[in-house]
């Protein structure tokens, strides 16, 4: 197998508002569920396709409303992450993964060098040149760029409960992820996780350390409870209550 997407099929990455004026840039790693139709359903059930195991859910209908109400660019894989997950290094076991909780992808398995290759090239490669080719423009430019990747989690995972509304990630620059974290903190309804349930390392991150860390910009991960964003109503309120706090959070970026 040498090619993966067909003529008529979308391209591997979407962008909106590419003439957002604000200093932020959103990037959605985990958008979508869509399977490439040269892989049919990758072995696996309807349901197990709009689970969790093949995307973000609700993460595609927050960033687009974020975009919005920022005025930002958002860019957003088009592909499930069960192709290939763009928010891993290539070198890691889980860029193709065999297995994803508690779903096993057996068409993963064993895949021939052209094959690893094809989704590489025609969805990995082009998500994260698209982000490059911005952020190289925004330089050029010399526009302040806050990079913003969303994401979301499952509400329990392999049987535990988790408490967090949301989580932040940051790691070398905690600039905006701790001036997010201390807004997010008035509201004491919410609990928020400071890098849970999860945290970005070097073997399973690449968005955040690739097209933040490695250019020395502001930027944070968020992570979303999933049962609080899986309708329109929880995207709006999300997307809202994000959008003030960034701005908030973006400004306290030059304080001392």
């Amino acid at each position: 197998m040498t090619g993966l997407l067909s003529a008529d099929e979308p391209l591997a990455v979407a962008v909106e508002q590419p003439q957002g004026t604000s200093e932020f840039l959103l990037a959605c790693d985990h958008a979508s569920s869509r399977i490439p139709r040269s892989l049919g359903t990758l072995g696996l059930s309807d349901r197990e396709l709009s689970s969790h195991v093949a995307w973000d859910i609700g993460t595609a209908g927050v960033a687009r409303l974020l975009a919005e109400r920022l005025d930002a660019t958002l860019v957003m894989q088009n592909y499930s992450r069960l192709v290939i997950d763009c928010n891993r290094p290539l070198a890691s076991a889980e860029s193709i993964p065999s297995r994803s909780e508690w779903v096993q992808i057996a068409a993963n398995e064993h895949l021939a060098p052209a094959e690893v290759a094809a989704r590489t090239a025609e969805i990995f490669t082009p998500y994260h040149e698209e982000l490059r080719t911005i952020l190289d423009r925004r330089l050029r430019d010399r526009r302040p760029t806050v990079l913003v990747s969303v994401h979301s989690f499952t509400p329990t995972y392999r049987g535990v409960s988790r408490p967090w509304h949301i989580g932040l990630m940051y790691r070398h620059d905690a600039r905006l992820g701790a001036a997010l974290l201390k807004l997010l903190r008035r509201d004491e309804r919410l609990q928020v996780g400071d890098n849970e349930p999860y945290a970005i390392a070097d073997d399973s991150d690449y968005t955040i350390p690739t097209h933040g860390e490695s250019r020395h910009i502001a930027h944070v991960g968020l992570e979303i409870r999933q049962d609080l964003i899986a309708d329109e109503a929880g995207q709006k309120t999300w997307a809202g209550r994000l959008a003030s706090l960034l701005k908030q959070a973006a400004g306290m970026l030059g304080e001392a």
